[in-house]
């Protein structure tokens, strides 16, 4: 290890000390005192970021990272400490870390905001080269790994060595434009934060997060449409939904195919290297999850694979419903409990455990494992809704397996005002409450 690598690891733990246990403001504080003197990572400063990148000719790796939040913590400890496994190819970028997205411009950085850590990599002329970064329910590990990450910063370093090449096949992860540059112009945010931290007091609180942005977007849809599409509802799709689940220790690498799914009748495979999709080069899965959610709900997605050294073409045809995945485990989605659940966290019940809680094998069953006791949030529970209650019907419909559909049921097909009728058991006893969605 070299005193530059040496001097970036001693940092982060003096930073990170493992400091679960230290305030909020506390962390945020740290960070910045951490990595404002770093030799290794511009703090905050992409301006300054981009003029180094213009004078030195690298790419610029753009991490965004919510200090706060526990999730995806160890990995980012690793990046930030340039682990030996990327320490090499980071040398290769501008290292720039944006811990706020008080002043993102929206039309240059879109991303998945229920993350708590994402990369972009782009050149100096903000053209995006790729983008790496990706969680679901499953545990982190099953989603991210360093040496995917040293995979997917490999595809960009020689996308960047031929950029005026293949520039015309990157115009697709440019970003659309925004209803709003800023978030702190969104409705639900405007005057509520400054362009910038407050280090000095209550700085946790200072900082906009990234799944707020997520949250404003839907509030604001919900007020013009009364209705939330699918688009918006389920964002950057887990290609789960076609039937993927990619090696994490890759770039994108298909691990294993569902059987009978989009994914399997197009021809894909196990063990298939995920090369390009309607023309744009994948970096990783978070390149794939971009395409995904620029995707109309009808539409054919054309891939190319490399498979025992042969590239070859699949086609995937996408039919309407095809994004309706897992949102559960989103922090955006608590704002959506509040619109449509009540404050309700719903779980669905296994077999095991419906016997305990004296349900019906069959049949819909989703238990309150979490009933909001403050403000919006505590809708249901005003109602009667108790921890512990399981749903077995709503507005007479049986149909709802998971949270997730119940949620969709719940924004896109009542609006504001409407009332929501339930059918718990509770201890085996049949109860019915009802409230009005706010």
């Amino acid at each position: 290890m070299n005193k530059r690598g040496a001097s970036a690891v001693l940092a982060f733990l003096m930073l990170t000390s493992f400091a679960w246990g230290q305030t909020r403001d506390a962390l945020v504080q740290k960070d910045r005192k951490t990595f404002e003197g770093s030799k290794d990572w511009i703090y905050n400063d992409l301006p300054g970021a981009i003029e180094l990148a213009k004078s030195s000719g690298r790419p610029i790796m753009v991490v965004f990272r919510c200090i706060p939040c526990e999730a995806c913590h160890d990995f980012d400890e690793d990046v930030a400490a340039k682990d030996p496994i990327v320490r090499d190819l980071m040398e290769k970028f501008v290292c720039v870390r944006i811990p706020q997205a008080n002043d993102i411009d929206l039309n240059r950085f879109q991303y998945d905001f229920d993350q708590s850590f994402a990369v972009t990599f782009i050149e100096p002329d903000y053209t995006t080269l790729g983008r790496f970064g990706n969680r679901s329910e499953r545990p982190e590990i099953e989603d991210m790994a360093l040496s995917g990450l040293r995979d997917a910063m490999t595809r960009v370093l020689k996308l960047h060595a031929s950029i005026d090449v293949v520039k015309p096949s990157l115009a697709g992860k440019t970003p659309p434009a925004s209803e709003f540059r800023n978030p702190r112009d969104y409705p639900r945010l405007k005057g509520r934060y400054e362009a910038k931290i407050n280090y000095e007091t209550a700085t946790a609180k200072s900082c906009l997060h990234c799944h707020q942005i997520r949250e404003a977007e839907r509030e604001l849809v919900r007020s013009r449409m009364a209705a939330i599409p699918d688009k918006v509802l389920f964002p950057y799709p887990d290609p789960v939904v076609l039937g993927l689940k990619f090696d994490p220790k890759f770039a994108a690498k298909v691990e294993r195919v569902t059987k009978g799914s989009i994914a399997e009748k197009s021809g894909m495979r196990g063990g298939d290297e995920l090369l390009e999709v309607n023309g744009q080069p994948i970096v990783s899965v978070a390149d794939l999850q971009w395409i995904l959610h620029q995707t109309s709900d009808s539409a054919e997605l054309v891939a190319l694979v490399e498979r025992a050294g042969l590239k070859l073409p699949v086609r995937m045809g996408l039919v309407s419903g095809w994004r309706r995945g897992d949102i559960s485990w989103r922090v955006s989605t608590w704002d959506l409990r509040r619109m449509g659940l009540g404050g309700m966290r719903l779980d669905a019940l296994s077999v095991e455990d419906r016997v305990g809680d004296k349900v019906p094998e069959n049949g819909m069953a989703l238990k309150a494992r979490h009933v909001g006791e403050f403000g919006e949030h505590a809708i249901a529970k005003k109602a009667g809704v108790l921890k512990g209650d399981v749903i077995v019907e709503v507005d007479g419909r049986s149909d709802f397996p998971t949270e997730s559909s119940l949620i969709r049921y719940a924004v896109q097909q009542k609006k504001s005002g409407d009332s929501v009728k339930l059918h718990v058991l509770r201890d085996g006893k049949s109860l019915e409450f009802s409230y009005r969605l706010p």
